[in-house]
C-alpha cells in the first residue's frame, strides 16, 4: 500500500502581542473599516474589493491580486468572512474562507481577545483552521498573521 498525502490539514495556532495603546483603540483597528483596510488590506497586491459590515451577522469581503514580481503574480485571493460574536473592546469571533483563483484553500475560526494590561493591551489571536490541498497553508497563514499583527502595531503607534 502506498502512502497518500493528506488533502486536508487541521491546525490551530495562538499568537500573542502587547500593544501600548488602550483596548478601545486596538479594538477600533479591527472594527472601523477605514482603519482596518489601512493595516490589514493594503500591501504588495492590488485591492480589487474591500467591504466590511462590522456587526454580529455582518460580512467582510477582501479580494486582491498579486502584482508582478510576486512568486504567484496574477493570482487572486478572496477572503469571505462572517462575524459570529462581538463584545466591544473585549472579543471578536469570525469565520473566514480563503480562495485562491476561485478554489477554496482554507476555512478558519478566528478569535481575538483584547485584554487590558498594565502596559496597554494584550491581544490574543487564536486561529483554528482547515486547509484543503494546501500543505504549507498552516505555516503560511501563521506567517501572514504575524506580519499583519506587526503592521497593526505600526498603525496603532501613528
Amino acid at each position: 500500500m502506498t502512502a497518500v498525502e493528506p488533502t486536508t490539514i487541521h491546525d490551530t495556532f495562538v499568537l500573542e502581542r502587547n500593544y501600548p495603546q488602550s483596548s478601545d483603540r486596538a479594538f477600533a483597528a479591527f472594527a472601523q473599516p477605514a482603519l482596518k483596510r489601512r493595516w490589514y488590506a493594503e500591501g504588495d497586491h492590488e485591492i480589487k474589493e474591500f467591504e466590511m459590515d462590522f456587526r454580529i451577522g455582518g460580512k467582510e469581503r477582501f479580494h486582491y491580486r498579486f502584482r508582478e514580481g510576486h512568486p504567484i503574480a496574477g493570482s487572486e485571493i478572496v477572503n469571505e468572512s462572517g462575524y459570529l460574536d462581538i463584545v466591544p473592546e473585549r472579543r471578536i469571533v469570525w469565520i473566514s474562507k480563503m480562495s485562491l483563483n476561485g478554489k477554496p484553500i482554507s476555512m478558519t475560526l478566528i478569535t481575538l481577545e483584547f485584554l487590558p494590561s498594565g502596559t496597554g493591551t494584550d491581544l490574543l489571536l487564536t486561529n483554528q483552521g482547515t486547509f484543503v490541498d494546501w500543505p504549507s497553508g498552516p505555516e503560511m497563514l501563521q506567517q501572514g498573521w504575524r506580519g499583519l499583527l506587526d503592521r497593526l502595531g505600526i498603525a496603532l503607534a501613528q
